[in-house]
């Protein structure tokens, strides 16, 4: 069921007919100025925001999709998460004229796939503390 509704929100967010983030740009690219002003190194711009932004979007699909799956078949939510972010992409670019599809995209949202396996991979093969009984 939560793979469900994270699924009908993605889908909202990567169909919108126009960027997401659109009427917003402006404001964090004053947050942004502001932050550099601050010392905030000038490497963290809108660029940078925006991709880590498609990262965080598909960690939950690997940790919810690795999550599901068996122990060792985890890397599959991936590869899964790989394939979606590419059909997205392609998606836009052939239907939405007013989205841009990029590699990048491909690239960050498959990130943040793997990431999301990895997060499940760990907790799954974590060492476990034994219960220690004195006599």
């Amino acid at each position: 069921m939560l793979f469900l509704l994270y699924i009908g929100v993605l889908a909202l967010v990567v169909f919108w007919p126009s960027p997401v983030d659109q009427n917003s740009a402006g404001t964090l690219k004053l947050i942004l100025r502001r932050l550099h002003g601050a010392g905030v190194p000038g490497w963290i711009n809108y660029s940078f925001v925006e991709t880590v932004a498609n990262v965080l979007m598909f960690v939950p699909f690997g940790v919810i999709g690795a999550a599901w799956l068996e122990k060792d078949r985890t890397w599959l939510a991936a590869v899964v998460g790989i394939a979606a972010s590419c059909t997205i992409e392609a998606a836009q670019a052939v239907l939405l004229p007013n989205r841009f599809a990029t590699i990048y995209d491909v690239t960050a949202n498959s990130l943040g796939a793997a990431l999301g396996c990895i997060i499940i991979y760990a907790w799954r093969t974590r060492p476990r503390a034994t219960a220690h009984v004195e006599r």
